[in-house]
């Protein structure tokens, strides 16, 4: 059983071939992109009810991966997967270098999710969604070389939210930060590049085919033999790999009718497959899907890798880092220097708050948020001031500013002093160095060359003669080693060259 749109005599490429205008694409981390497979489950009534541990592929210690997931929130569930892709989309727009912080307001991540309205039950969804990636653990097992390496992170590492006022308030933005595995894959190129603006059409089920099998049709495909291109999964994989923990069917009727169909259908019309049909397993009870992929497959291939262009659009980084997730930093920070509390332990921090701090942070650059915070508490509690809200560290500004000052005119000062102390040191270094290597140099010159050198010396101290015994031989040695110098200028390192080879394998040594 199965769909071929052609087959069907049905046109494969009516959607297929948006304009190149509308090609938005999505950079998805490889090691992600499995993950996202076992993550969500796209049955939300059973995403709801699932807690414990999820084991993929076990026994294989380069393939494994473990889900834990939260008692209180559960399986990340459809929404949460919504909400998972436009945040990965909106750090893919930001473009190079990759970013670990992606900032959203609220509409902006509620339209990027596909939701219409922006009342208390979708702001409280919006951050259950959240919390629920915050939370769910993943620990990925492979190979590296001869060693296996585990890695136990959250897709992401923290989750700052504003309300306007009270817990119970809509949530206005928020500010995630990306797991660092995540970030550092990126930056080193593993990534699968996807057509966002088709996603965008999609259920999520049929996103989370998309996802999967434009990764491994790009891994099989060799550029040729289009029509021989196929990639068959057990069903039950999917089911598991693929789709979260979605109910395994016994039924083929019911898979086709009823659960996968109608989204595998709706990709053979968007063009990712040309068909796909669900057959019985040979090996063992159960299905087997056999995928065969479709034009659009094949112009998204071409277009992202043989004929790569940089996205026709990108967020504006900056920005977002201005406006939002600089200040919901500092209104965190200042929360928790104030109460004592884990930024963890933060549920969120009120529009006044966020406002305060944009105020502060036009005036302290944002790099220095935390040390400004700690000289304001320091300076507040030298006159008992408890301070309960951002506000009230306006009046410490001016003193941190001057106090900034004369550190900044004070470290110059110290800078110069030890760099004049150091080149003292090094020129009294180099002296003794000179002296050494010049006698050196002298003692191993031929005996004739050595004559030569002393009459020279010699006959530049004529007035010295009436000076006898150690003082004598002194100004004849000083007089030998300039005379070696000037004949021999090549052999004994100037003094830049010695500080540049100071701490090589011939510091003391002659050039």
């Amino acid at each position: 059983m199965g769909y071929n749109s052609e087959a069907m005599g049905e046109p494969a490429t009516a959607t297929a071939e948006p304009a190149a205008s509308a090609i938005d694409k999505l950079y998805f981390e490889n090691t992600l992109l499995r993950v996202f497979g076992v993550l969500f489950c796209h049955d939300p009534k059973r995403a709801r009810t699932r807690t414990g541990l999820i084991e993929i592929k076990k026994g294989i210690e380069d393939k494994r991966i473990t889900i834990r997931l939260d008692s209180e929130y559960r399986q990340p569930g459809p929404f949460a997967h919504k909400i998972a892709l436009a945040i990965i989309k909106k750090q893919s727009a930001y473009g190079r270098p990759i970013r670990r912080d992606i900032s959203f307001s609220q509409r902006e991540l509620l339209h990027l999710s596909g939701r219409k309205t922006l009342g208390g039950r979708d702001s409280d969804d919006l951050v259950h969604a959240l919390k629920q990636i915050r939370y769910t653990h993943i620990i990925t097992h492979f190979r590296e070389t001869e060693r296996f390496i585990e890695h136990d992170f959250s897709i992401f590492n923290e989750v700052l939210i504003e309300r306007r006022n009270s817990p119970s308030d809509p949530i206005v933005a928020c500010s995630v930060v990306l797991a660092d595995p995540i970030v550092n894959s990126l930056q080193e190129g593993h990534f699968t590049c996807l057509n966002h603006f088709l996603m965008q059409r999609l259920s999520t089920i049929s996103q989370a085919f998309y996802m999967r099998l434009f990764f491994h049709f790009s891994n099989l495909y060799d550029g040729h033999h289009k029509t021989r291109l196929t990639f068959p999964k057990r069903y039950d994989d999917i089911c598991t790999e693929w789709l979260g923990g979605l109910t395994v069917q016994k039924h083929q009727s019911v898979i086709e009718r009823d659960q996968l169909g109608p989204h595998l259908r709706q990709l053979v019309h968007a063009g990712v497959l040309a068909s796909y049909a669900i057959t019985r397993a040979k090996t063992r009870d159960g299905f087997v899907i056999t995928f065969r992929p479709g034009v659009a497959f094949f112009a998204d291939y071409d277009r992202f890798y043989r004929h790569r262009t940089q996205a026709e659009f990108q967020f504006d980084f900056h920005t977002d880092q201005r406006d939002i997730s600089e200040p919901l930093k500092l209104a965190y920070a200042f929360t928790e220097k104030r109460t004592g509390r884990q930024r963890s332990a933060i549920s969120y921090v009120s529009s006044k708050e966020v406002e305060t701090a944009k105020d502060l942070l036009d005036q302290i650059p944002a790099g220095e948020g935390d040390r400004f915070l700690d000289y304001a508490l320091a300076e507040a509690r030298k006159t008992k001031f408890d301070i309960r809200s951002l506000g009230g560290v306006k009046q410490y500004v001016a003193g941190y500013l001057e106090a900034r000052e004369r550190h900044t005119v004070e470290k110059a000062a110290t800078a110069r002093r030890q760099a004049d102390e150091q080149s003292t040191r090094d020129r009294m270094d180099y002296d003794r160095f000179r002296r050494d290597a010049l006698d050196d140099l002298f003692c191993n010159l031929p005996m004739g060359e050595r004559a030569i050198i002393e009459e020279l010396a010699r006959s530049h101290v004529p007035t010295l003669t009436a000076h006898t015994g150690p003082l004598l031989n002194s100004l004849l040695k000083r007089e030998v080693h300039r005379v070696t110098a000037e004949r021999h200028p090549d052999r004994v390192p100037t003094l830049d060259g010695w500080l540049a080879n100071r701490h090589g394998p011939h510091a003391d040594h002659l050039a």
